[in-house]
């Protein structure tokens, strides 16, 4: 079962001022990925700021896009967490308001063995009846998922594809070789995109497509149509903003880029604060660079 091909935009959720979630500058931001290219929209991920949301924000999150997508694309839900329990019930809560599938991340801080983090995945997807994506990032959890287990759990068809954000395309190369066709692999680094779909990928959740929806989807279609110079130019020609994207901490940088472009407000929740005047300041020259404001 593949759940979406090309852009999955990994969506930022907007806060007031007061730090409460801005549901009305979440509507414009639905609406905005509804209107342009993007493919599918994962809810309450990384970006998402999903670590300092209480359970009821993020289920309540979840809930207000799906009722405001209303099917038009598919909705998937960050629901991870390194309590397996916790895991569970946050993964039924999001399949009850109608998300279309899962995002699991691997554990984190008490981190596990390959076992455990097999014996973890199993019985997340026992509790529920939609699919899952793995989310496999060391670089935030710091442990991944061996291509191994990735090959075990592609044989319970609620598996059904892996966020590799890992940066390491022998990995990416040795997951595909393993898993094959009924397992989907969505490059979670957007500077590596194509490098990724060479090797088998379906596409990206993408940071970047948060304000590029329709660059990002056209850039995935063209490399699969075959029209590896359009793909190249777009993925070559964004590389300085993606590049922006990461000097501060995710999900930062790109808030203050669609600050910028009046997407929506740039503030963050502690522990994570705005960015620097100097990363606004290379965001808007970058930007400007590229005819955008």
């Amino acid at each position: 079962m593949t759940l979406f091909t090309g852009s999955g935009v990994a969506l930022v959720t907007p806060f007031k001022e007061n730090g409460d979630i801005d549901y009305d500058g979440f509507a414009n931001l639905l609406d905005f990925h509804l209107e342009h290219k993007t493919d599918a929209l994962i809810i309450a991920g990384t970006s998402g700021e999903a670590s300092t949301m209480t359970d009821e924000e993020q289920r309540d999150l979840v809930k207000f896009a799906v009722d405001r997508v209303a099917g038009r694309k598919p909705v998937i839900a960050g629901a991870g967490s390194n309590d397996t329990r916790h895991g569970i019930n946050l993964s039924k809560m999001c399949e009850e308001v109608g998300a279309d599938a899962l995002l699991q991340v691997t554990p984190y801080y008490n981190k596990t063995t390959q076992k455990g983090l097999l014996a973890h995945f199993t019985a997340i997807a026992d509790a529920v009846d939609i699919p899952i994506i793995l989310y496999n990032v060391p670089g935030r959890t710091g442990m991944s998922i061996s291509p191994e287990v990735c090959a075990e759990l592609a044989e319970n068809p609620k598996f059904v594809g892996i966020k590799d954000a890992t940066g390491d395309l022998s990995y990416t190369g040795k997951v595909s070789s393993m898993c094959g066709e009924k397992f989907d692999i969505y490059s979670g680094n957007d500077d590596v995109i194509l490098p990724l779909m060479s090797l088998g990928g379906k596409g990206v959740i993408s940071v970047w497509a948060n304000a590029f929806p329709d660059e990002v989807h056209d850039m995935c279609e063209a490399f699969s149509n075959g029209d590896i110079k359009k793909a190249t130019d777009i993925q070559v020609g964004f590389k300085n903003l993606i590049d922006l994207f990461f000097v501060e901490t995710n999900p930062i940088p790109i808030k203050a880029a669609m600050e910028i472009m009046g997407l929506c407000s740039s503030k963050v929740r502690l522990p994570l604060v705005e960015a620097e005047k100097a990363t606004f300041d290379k965001l808007r020259t970058e930007l400007k660079r590229l005819g955008v404001i």
